[in-house]
């Protein structure tokens, strides 16, 4: 099984932080590589759905941020 780059370690350990009503990590392929980015609802003020998955780590962050606004009821919506 590979290790993480030390840049993923600090974009997880950034996300972790900025996040903290989430449980964040990355998933595992079945090969052992690092797979889709996942975070856990912890804390339903900082978001709805219980869990979210994407395929990187800029995806996460951009729907972690609409997790927040739909959690503080400020999501537009698009109807």
């Amino acid at each position: 099984m590979q290790t993480r780059a030390p840049r993923e370690d600090a974009v997880l350990r950034q996300l972790q932080e900025e996040f903290t009503g989430h449980r964040i990590w990355r998933s595992r392929r079945w090969d052992g590589q690092a797979g889709d980015w996942v975070a856990t609802l912890l804390d339903r003020a900082a978001g709805v759905d219980p869990t979210v998955i994407r395929s990187d780590a800029e995806a996460l962050r951009a729907a972690l941020v609409e997790e927040r606004e739909r959690a503080a009821g400020t999501a537009k919506r698009a109807w």
